[in-house]
C-alpha cells in the first residue's frame, strides 16, 4: 500500500479535497493508495478534527517549539517517516520547506500554489493578480523544488477574474478549482508510482 502524508497548516479544505477523491475513487483498491496521516505545524489547525473523523492518523509538529527551521523539519522529516510515504502532498502548509528536507522527498513532494505559475510566487497571489490588470487567474499543483513555488507543473486550471474582483471573491473561485485538480494530480502521480 502506497502511503500518503498531508501536511496542514489550517482548515484542510485541499485536504478535505482529497480525502473525499480517495474515498470516493476507491484509491485503496484502485490505485494501491491511502492517507496515512495528516501533519499539521499547528496544534489547532482545525483540518486535523477532520482526519481524525475519517479515521486517520494525525500529528502535530509545532514549529514554535524549535530553534530555526533545520531543527523544525528534522523533526518534521521524522514524524512523516513513521509513516514510510510514497507522496508528501502539502495541502496550505505554509512554512517555508529547507533544501535538505526537499532533498529528501525529491520526487515525492508535492504542492498547490493559488496562482498561475510561473506568474505571482509567494503570498498575496490574488491582489497580485488584479493589481497587475491579470483576465485570468487561477491555482498551480507542482513538483517541490529548493526554489519557493517552482517545479515541475503537474496541473492548472484558469478562473476569470472579473470586474469588481476582490482578492477574497477570486480567492474563493481559485478554491474551488484547487479542490478539483489537486486530487487529480495527486491521482495521476500515484498511478505512476
Amino acid at each position: 500500500m502506497k502511503h500518503i502524508v498531508i501536511l496542514i497548516s489550517g482548515t484542510g479544505s485541499n485536504m478535505a479535497a482529497i480525502l473525499r477523491a480517495a474515498e470516493r475513487d476507491r484509491w485503496a483498491e484502485r490505485l494501491g493508495a491511502r492517507v496515512a496521516a495528516v501533519i499539521s505545524n499547528r496544534p489547532g489547525a482545525k483540518g486535523l478534527d477532520l482526519a481524525r473523523q475519517h479515521g486517520i492518523a494525525t500529528g502535530v509538529v509545532d514549529h514554535k517549539a524549535y530553534d530555526g527551521r533545520e531543527a523544525f523539519d528534522a523533526a518534521l522529516q521524522a514524524a512523516i517517516d513513521a509513516h514510510q510515504p510514497a507522496l508528501v502532498v502539502l495541502a496550505g502548509f505554509m512554512r517555508i520547506l529547507t533544501p535538505g528536507f526537499v532533498a529528501h522527498y525529491a520526487g515525492r513532494l508535492v504542492n498547490i500554489h493559488p496562482s498561475l505559475l510561473p506568474a505571482f510566487p509567494g503570498l498575496h497571489t490574488h491582489q497580485r493578480a488584479i493589481d497587475e490588470g491579470c483576465k485570468l487567474a487561477g491555482a498551480t499543483v507542482h513538483q517541490v523544488t529548493a526554489e519557493l513555488d517552482h517545479g515541475q507543473i503537474l496541473a492548472q486550471a484558469a478562473v476569470p477574474v472579473l470586474p469588481g474582483d476582490t482578492a477574497d471573491t477570486l480567492a474563493a473561485r481559485v478554491l474551488t478549482q484547487e479542490h478539483l485538480i489537486y486530487p487529480r494530480a495527486v491521482a495521476d502521480l500515484l498511478r505512476k508510482m
